[in-house]
Order: C-alpha cells, then structure tokens, then sequence
C-alpha cells in the first residue's frame, strides 16, 4: 500500500536544503547556488517493502535567519520534517536548540531529523571536535555533494512515517 506522505525541508540560507534533495530524487549534485524562493515541491517514492511504500512529497522551503519568519500555510499537513545545518558554518547551528523549539511548535508531534549536511567541506575529527564542543544532537552527518548518508536519512523518514500512519 502506497501512502502519501508531505515533508517539509528547513534551515538556514545556503545549508544545502536543495542540494540535498535534488541528491536524492535524481542522484544529482551542482556546485551553483540557487536561492529558493517561497517553496520547491518534488517527489519520490520510496519502496519500503513488498507491500508498503511511501510517496514523499518534500517541499523545499526558502532559508530564513529566524524560523517564526515560515509562512504558517506552507506547514499546514505536514507529516514529517527534515532540518537541515551546515556544519561548516557555526551560524546555522549556534541556536539550534530554540530553532528546535520552534519547529516543535509549529509542527508538534511529528517525526523530526536533524541533519548536519557539508561534511564534505571538513575533516571528520573537526567535525566531531566542533559538534560536541557546541553540544549538537543530531540524526545524520551528509554530504550532498558526495551523497554520503543521504539515501540513509530519506530512508529511516519514510520507516518513520510508515510507522506514524
């Protein structure tokens, strides 16, 4: 049985929302930056089983420096939701937590991954050294550009909403 199923894509500017997921609905990557404006919708189907799969409808909202600026409309039916940092880049996550906190107001009681993408940009025990001195939880550590984790965090989602449903 296929469910259909809306996930919203947040972050900062420039965290690599549509990197990110252009890798995993075409296995895609391109170094130029596009800046979304409003809200990017795509789709992808994920085979969970024989019989379960789930259509993943991801909107792809534009960056903001403080999440309360997110259009209400764009959240309403959301079922799943990915938030994005970039773990190169201390601003997009010194405030992760209250960024958290908002989401989890907006958008209470559904699935939520905390994804640190460019880990490309940095060597692993810098990364680690900067996450744990900032105290940042996360789910995933990807890289759009290489595709390292991305399949992984998509996939773990859909289970996650299959699961919800």
């Amino acid at each position: 049985m296929q469910k259909s199923k809306k996930v919203v894509i947040l972050g900062h500017f420039g965290v690599g929302k549509t990197s990110l997921i252009r890798r995993f609905v075409s296995d895609q990557f391109s170094d130029k930056y596009k800046v979304t404006i409003g809200v990017h919708i795509t789709k992808k189907v994920i085979e969970l089983s024989d019989e379960d799969s789930i259509s993943m409808i991801l909107w792809d909202l534009e960056g903001t420096d403080t999440l309360e600026q997110i259009r209400d409309a764009y959240l309403l039916g959301t079922h799943g939701v990915i938030f994005v940092f970039d773990i190169s880049r201390p601003s997009t996550f010194q405030h992760l937590n209250r960024d958290l906190e908002i989401v989890a107001k907006k958008i209470p009681q559904r699935p939520l991954l905390v994804i640190g993408n460019k880990k490309d940009l940095m060597q692993e025990e810098e990364v680690k050294h900067i996450l744990e001195q900032n105290d940042i939880s996360y789910n995933y550590l990807t890289s759009a550009k290489t595709g390292d984790s991305v399949e992984e965090a998509f996939h773990d989602l859909a289970i996650l909403l299959n699961d919800e449903a």
